[in-house]
């Protein structure tokens, strides 16, 4: 990037998210499938999934047999979601507005065989991939307009390069998506644009934050272009984090993570524009 400076993230892009109309019915904001778990990683997807499930009015959640049976023990706290099983799967990304696939995934052949043949498949509908999908699909794939949520290692695993600004800005040119390269201050690139993310702090160095991203971004990539999405995301969860600092110290986990997200998502909306 040189000398350029790159704007920031702030309210004037919350501003300009989609917002849910006063006489909206079920199911016309938003339907989201998300792709995760795995008998190691069990909560990954699950925060995601509840992340999500505040934002759009349906979460089709698949993971293997006993993550499945886990959400549906949390049908009392979490609002709208079906549990789907694996073999089920086309069925709903067929109506889903957006999918998230990656979180609590394991890098193993299953995963690689599972993300490559849902994208090629499914190639035009509006992708979000993390985690274990990204460390392990073939990079020539990556589906345009595609919304990845790398940091630093998983960025060099995918693309084989080292990770840098520079080089994200090239990745995003050369397969046509967007970026999300997270770090202290997440930089986030289209093949056209760019702007960077100041909110959060190292409170967010804990396991799972990265999955409530991908939860919130996917929801958001639901109704909105994809690098709004990406960028408001980044910038909603490392303000439900600071807001976290600021009553608690760095002494927060993922869950109260997702419970400040919404709050911190109405707080920007209530504000008026900078």
């Amino acid at each position: 990037m040189g000398s350029v400076k790159l704007k920031k993230v702030g309210l004037a892009e919350i501003k300009a998210l989609y917002q849910v109309p006063v006489k909206s019915h079920k199911g016309q904001n938003g339907k989201l499938t998300i792709i995760g778990g795995s008998r190691l990683f069990h909560g990954a997807s699950l925060w995601a999934l509840k992340v999500a499930s505040r934002i759009v009015d349906m979460v089709y959640y698949s993971s293997i047999p006993e993550n499945n049976k886990l959400t549906e023990s949390l049908k009392s706290k979490i609002y709208d979601f079906i549990a789907v099983p694996r073999e089920e799967i086309r069925d709903y990304l067929e109506e889903s507005d957006a999918v998230l696939i990656g979180p609590g995934l394991m890098r193993e052949k299953e995963t690689k065989t599972l993300t490559e043949k849902l994208i090629k498949e499914f190639s035009q509908k509006r992708w979000v991939i993390d985690a274990g999908s990204l460390q392990m699909m073939d990079k020539a794939l990556i589906p345009k307009e595609a919304v990845l949520l790398p940091h630093q290692r998983e960025f060099e695993r995918l693309f084989g390069i080292k990770a840098s600004r520079e080089m994200a800005v090239k990745m995003a040119k050369k397969y046509g998506c967007i970026i999300l390269l997270k770090g202290p201050a997440d930089f986030i690139c289209s093949p056209n644009k760019r702007q960077v993310n100041t909110t959060g702090n190292e409170g967010m160095t804990k396991g799972g934050t990265g999955d409530a991203l991908a939860g919130l971004v996917a929801a958001l990539a639901c109704k909105n272009d994809p690098f709004l999405a990406a960028c408001d995301g980044a910038f909603i969860n490392g303000l439900a984090g600071d807001r976290l600092k600021k009553r608690v110290g760095v002494y927060y986990n993922t869950s109260d993570l997702v419970e400040e997200i919404p709050v911190a998502l109405k707080f920007c909306l209530d504000q008026k524009r900078s």
